[in-house]
């Protein structure tokens, strides 16, 4: 008997597994390199140039993929011959981005901005529920009037995987609905470019794409074979080699100079000219085009918007923090590999910041100027040429710091000290200074207005940072007002947190380590503080970090957390605010979502620093998990260069893919930026291959000796 039913189960697996493993009767009208066909390669399905000839050679109650070559610029033209003919051998269609569909009207073709994708139906099962959220990057696509109830609409939505505020009653379009009387599956744009169009997320496409075949051919199964055209570095769960570190700081450097951000001689007075009037944007790099030395400076990096063939437009500002930023991972590149390129490249960079552009020229070079010594926002640009940021102020003058180190130069400690000086002298008495101070406001109101105000800001992302650069000053020239006002304004900060900080968030947690840190070695090496403040000092340091860790996943990554107030710490509260300003990644606490821009890289260098002030050993475990994590969700791609080695602002830790609300006007989930956090990505894990950190390499300089000239220069006492 036992016998029996064993021969009874083989039978059934056998005839289970010769179901799984039979192929799939589908014909194709398609280029060979689409997406879908080149996916389905192991099948071997029929293939043919037009869809007359496909309808004409597929078997009687098949599928037919007649799919989108001529997508964006032309719709699929089926003739209402071949239709008929397709419904008189009961065949099951699939057609994308239609010109015209039997008995309905259809559009001409239009462009999507903000809509994403949102299912609309129970029929993709518990995997992708009704009003859970895909994206198709620069959608095109057809509408088409009165349609049946789709399947996959496309509308502008809030939310961070599912569309919290249900769809707009008006501006749903049809993405993938059914004609039953006609087995006809309509797509109203290109589906089958879900790889080279990079639709997120990567594993529910797949989920897509294994239902609609299954409804081609409900006999069969089909098995999906690609790679994302940008994937993160190594799984989750990947066994990572022993030089995964020295490995991803070294494919950074390689991006940073090989990016296509460097502006060449010829490209520069044309981008110029764009940003003199307001354009932001440019065109995705050509695969034979220069790149530059760093002489005219570095674009700002890579627009979040994905076009619909997965290329990436580039922003245009040349901005001051992002050019030494650069500089500064390009200069440890030179010391720590030494590679010649990058040192020079970077070398240019710092010299077009401070001498050979107009961000520390003009007004800004005039000791009788309010605004001496400040960097500008950034070059060109109206708008970017008169702001003053101080956090962005402070994260160049942090990573000069780091390249002067780096090269063993003094060569910008003039204009270093010049900018700290500046900036200190327009900080309030209470240490505060605001997050921007632009031209015309300083020569309305001159420098002293606002060294002598008491201004109060509790938004540790524009002050943490030049608070710890007033430290690293003091440190180096022991000129006391540099200590003094940061001082009381960390105090006061940490003594409103959090109730009283302005966004709550993460991104404010990662800025005030560093600042914390620094302090923290001041009482160490220098007794800066009484014993009892020196203890206040650590909890406060132990406190931040803690609540930090807090968010640390057992993957490494630190999770977005919203806070109460204020953008970008606001979500969108309605369907209609998404895409409409600056915004986190998450629509709700809890979604699993990091953010590289703003929050992993600062907390990494947070925590590489405080691990030197205290010997933390718990808070060196966070540490090294979080640089594991940043290794492993380190761009991979083979096609397209400009994404091979950097980071993307968001990673979802729970699908391990690119994904996130991404509602920010400027920098979305898909951005890349040269600078900010990815910039501080690379350079600690460098410093962490070399041993250093930011606070002990960049010690014993020689700026003090420029102090008292500079003092006199900017009229602040002696």
């Amino acid at each position: 008997m036992r016998f029996a039913v064993t021969i009874f189960i083989a039978l059934l697996c056998s005839t289970a597994n010769a179901a799984e493993q039979k192929p799939l009767n589908l014909t194709f009208c398609c280029s060979p390199e689409n997406d879908l066909f080149e996916a389905l390669r192991a099948d071997k399905c029929p293939r043919y140039n037009t869809p007359a000839e496909a309808i004409a050679k597929a078997p009687e109650r098949t599928g037919v993929l007649i799919l989108a070559d001529k997508y964006p610029e032309r719709a699929t033209a089926v003739e209402p011959a071949d239709f008929d003919k397709a419904k008189r051998k009961h065949l099951r269609l699939y057609i994308e981005f239609p010109a015209s569909l039997p008995g309905m009207e259809v559009s001409l073709p239009r462009a999507a901005t903000w809509e994403r994708v949102v299912v609309n139906s129970g029929k993709f099962g518990d995997t992708l529920p009704k009003m859970h959220i895909l994206g198709i990057n620069d959608c095109h696509f057809v509408a088409v009037l009165h349609p049946p109830v789709a399947d996959l609409v496309l509308a502008r939505v809030a939310g961070f995987d599912t569309a919290v505020y249900g769809l707009p009653q008006r501006a749903a379009y049809p993405i993938l609905f059914s004609l039953p009387e006609r087995d006809i599956f309509v797509a109203t744009t290109k589906l089958s470019s879900f790889v080279s169009g990079r639709f997120e997320p990567s594993s529910d496409w797949r989920h897509v794409w294994l239902k609609v075949l299954s409804w081609l051919d409900p006999e069969a199964s089909a098995k999906l074979d690609y790679t994302p055209v940008v994937a993160p570095s190594f799984g989750n769960n990947e066994k990572l080699p022993a030089t995964v570190q020295h490995d991803a700081f070294n494919r950074a450097a390689y991006w940073f100079s090989h990016a296509h951000l460097l502006i060449a001689p010829a490209e520069e007075s044309t981008f110029k000219l764009a940003l003199q009037v307001g354009v932001e944007t440019t065109t995705p790099p050509s695969s034979d085009e220069p790149d530059g030395d760093g002489s005219f400076g570095l674009m700002e990096g890579y627009s979040s918007g994905i076009r619909w063939d997965g290329q990436q437009p580039r922003r245009l500002p040349i901005r001051a923090d992002c050019n030494a930023e650069t500089a500064m991972v390009l200069a440890l590149d030179g010391s720590i590999n030494g590679n010649k390129p990058s040192a020079k490249i970077g070398n240019n960079l710092l010299d077009y910041v401070y001498f050979n552009s107009d961000m520390c020229q003009g007004v800004r070079a005039d000791p009788k100027h309010p605004a001496f010594g400040l960097i500008g926002w950034g070059s060109t640009a109206p708008a970017w040429l008169v702001a003053n940021y101080g956090d962005d102020n402070a994260r160049a003058m942090l990573a000069t710091m780091v390249a002067s180190a780096a090269f063993k130069t003094d060569r910008w400690d003039k204009p270093l000290l010049s900018g700290l000086l500046a900036n200190l002298r327009t900080t309030g008495k209470l240490g505060f200074r605001g997050d921007r101070i632009d031209i015309p406001t300083l020569e309305q109101n001159g420098w002293e207005y606002f060294h002598n105000a008491s201004p109060i800001n509790y938004s540790p992302h524009f002050e943490a940072y030049l608070w710890a650069c007033n430290l690293w000053a003091y440190r180096e020239t022991h000129y006391g007002p540099f200590l003094e006002r940061t001082t009381n304004a960390i105090a006061m900060t940490m003594r409103a947190y959090p109730e009283k900080w302005r966004w709550q968030d993460n991104i404010e947690r990662a800025h005030m380590v560093l600042c914390l840190a620094w302090l923290v070695q001041l009482d160490r090496t220098a007794h800066i503080s009484s014993d009892g403040d020196a203890k206040l000092h650590r909890e406060w340091l132990d406190q931040i970090a803690h609540d930090l860790m807090a968010d640390q996943q057992p993957s490494g990554a630190i999770l977005e957390r919203r806070g109460l107030h204020g953008a970008p710490a606001q979500a969108p509260q309605s369907n209609e605010e998404y895409g409409t300003t600056e915004t986190p990644l998450i629509q709700q606490n809890g979604d699993p979502v990091s953010d590289q821009l703003y929050t992993t890289g600062f907390a990494l260098l947070g925590f590489h620093e405080a691990v030197a002030a205290t010997h933390n050993a718990k808070l060196k475990r966070s540490e090294d998990k979080l640089a594991e994590y940043l290794c492993r969700i380190q761009t991979r791609s083979k096609k397209i260069d400009y994404c091979n080695g950097t980071w993307f602002r968001a990673f979802d830790d729970h699908r391990w893919d690119f994904w996130a609300s991404s509602a920010d006007t400027g920098w979305g989930a898909w951005s890349i930026e040269a600078g900010w956090g990815q910039a501080w990505i690379a350079t600690i894990l460098g410093l962490r291959e070399n041993g250093t950190t930011v606070w002990g390499m960049t010690e014993r300089t020689h700026i003090a000796k420029q102090l008292d000239g500079a003092l006199r220069e900017m009229g602040l006492p002696e």
